[in-house]
């Protein structure tokens, strides 16, 4: 179950790092997009542009919100920490509503952590 283990704490890992990354795109995208609204000089564009700006602000920041629990997931597998059992399981649970794919990934990621063989793993000394 190590290898699993392991695994999981890499996929934690990249999905989380995937997320960031695609939150750093949707600034860049919203803020480009805000920019050649601004640039059109429609009456109505420092409105467009400040409500673009502000979405993708807010897009932004709720994307790294949600990313940074899987990061911090990921380490904690990787290094077999005990606390990143409990995160893992919880961010598995929510992440079996993500059909199809999230649900294939909180299955395994559940049946790694509920695992009686897993349990081991986190007992041993760091």
């Amino acid at each position: 179950m190590l290898t699993h283990v392991k695994v999981l704490g890499g996929l934690f890992l990249a999905l989380g790092v995937l997320g960031a990354i695609a939150a750093i795109f949707s600034s860049v995208a919203f803020g480009l997009l805000a920019g050649l609204v601004g640039a059109s000089g429609d009456e109505g564009a420092p409105l467009g542009q400040a409500i673009l700006g502000f979405t993708g602000l807010a897009l932004t920041i709720v994307m790294l919100l949600a990313s940074a629990p899987a990061i911090f997931c990921g380490w904690g597998l990787l290094t077999f920490r005990p606390w990143a059992r409990t995160l893992g399981i919880v961010l598995a649970a929510i992440a079996l509503l993500a059909f199809p794919y999230g649900t294939l990934f909180g299955v395994y990621a559940l049946w790694v952590l509920f695992s009686k063989r897993t349990e081991s793993v986190f007992e041993r000394p760091v």
